[in-house]
């Protein structure tokens, strides 16, 4: 199983809700395709336009054995108390860990419509910070807290159910600026990064991507030409979906969905599995490598060359995707 390779972790995407209705079945049905193609876990979105992701994180747990919910956190939303609250309370029931994907923001209009637009974008990361640090400490410090930050402060407050320390979660971080950069040094937390198109500099690479994070889709299959085929065919080009997306970039301050906007240069063929289409028509947020299974597995055998060792995949569109990928992974690993 690829979970079970030394220095490589998968992540699946928990797909968004459709409409009211069968969610609860997709969610675990999602979770537990994933666990069984070897999976270590799957991130559970969070933003103004979709359901709690913790309760969703509560249906991963009750569908699973060992699987790992990464649950992103934005700091608007819930009081670091509660967040460790929830923390503390799922391994009491469960016995099990998650992770946190920490977010510092998101759209200019999810911002503003929280009353938060007047806070500037290195603030937010240092905000993020404490906040982080403070759930830490709830978590882990002995005792009851006392804690006196720019943006947060408890006194002598004490969290029961107490966590085991196993039990506490793994630190993932998505910021591609300096601010970001510096904020995941502070915690301790994996750097998840989305690659830049062929023959891009990548200002936040230094040669050496031990213990980061990439942020993927892939579609492997025997030949490129199906391949592509399925690529076209689950993202097909859509003008409506292109004018979607540069509205979007204009209301988001996110260094990488910037630098992302403009690869349209890049639209992957022959020669190179990446491929931004997705992206650029508003159907998903991150690149996909697309291509025969040699091609995209060359491919990713460079990311773990380069230290890479934790990746996050794109939203599965078809049941068997989670096995195909693990598949995938596990002969780039032993190339």
């Amino acid at each position: 199983m690829a979970d079970e390779a030394p220095g490589l972790r998968l992540f699946a995407t928990i797909p968004p809700p459709t409409g009211p209705g069968g969610y609860v079945r997709t969610v675990r049905q999602a979770a537990r395709y994933a666990e069984s193609a070897g999976f270590t876990g799957a991130l559970v979105y969070s933003d103004n336009n979709t359901v709690d992701p913790w309760v969703v994180a509560q249906e991963v747990l009750a569908a699973t054995e060992g699987f790992v919910p990464l649950v992103a956190l934005q700091p608007l939303y819930m009081h670091p108390y509660t967040v460790a609250k929830r923390i503390a309370t799922y391994a009491s029931l469960y016995g099990r860990r998650i992770a946190l994907n920490l977010v510092a923001g998101g759209s200019v209009g999810d911002i503003a419509a929280l009353c938060d637009a007047n806070s500037a974008h290195d603030d937010r990361y240092r905000r993020l910070t404490e906040y982080a640090q403070l759930i830490g400490l709830l978590l882990t410090g002995p005792g009851p807290v006392t804690f006196e930050g720019d943006y947060y402060r408890v006194r002598a407050l004490p969290l029961s159910p107490a966590l085991p320390r196993s039990l506490a979660p793994e630190l993932f971080i998505s910021g591609s600026s300096e601010a970001g950069r510096r904020a995941g040094q502070t915690l301790g937390a994996v750097p998840v990064r989305y690659p830049e198109p062929p023959g891009v500099a990548d200002p936040e690479a230094d040669g050496d991507r031990r213990g980061t994070g990439v942020r993927i889709g892939v579609i492997a299959r025997d030949t490129d030409q199906e391949a592509w085929a399925v690529a076209h065919e689950r993202f097909p080009a859509s003008r409506a979906g292109r004018l979607a997306q540069r509205a979007a970039r204009g209301v988001s301050d996110s260094q990488w969905v910037a630098r992302l906007s403009v690869a349209d240069e890049f639209p992957g063929g022959p020669d190179s599995p990446y491929w931004m289409g997705p992206f650029l028509n508003y159907a998903t947020y991150c690149p996909y490598l697309v291509g025969s299974h040699e091609k995209v597995e060359k491919e990713i055998s460079g990311y773990l060359d380069a230290g890479c060792g934790t990746f996050i995949l794109d939203t599965a569109r078809a049941d068997d995707d989670y096995a195909v990928i693990a598949a995938v992974f596990d002969r780039a690993l032993k190339r």
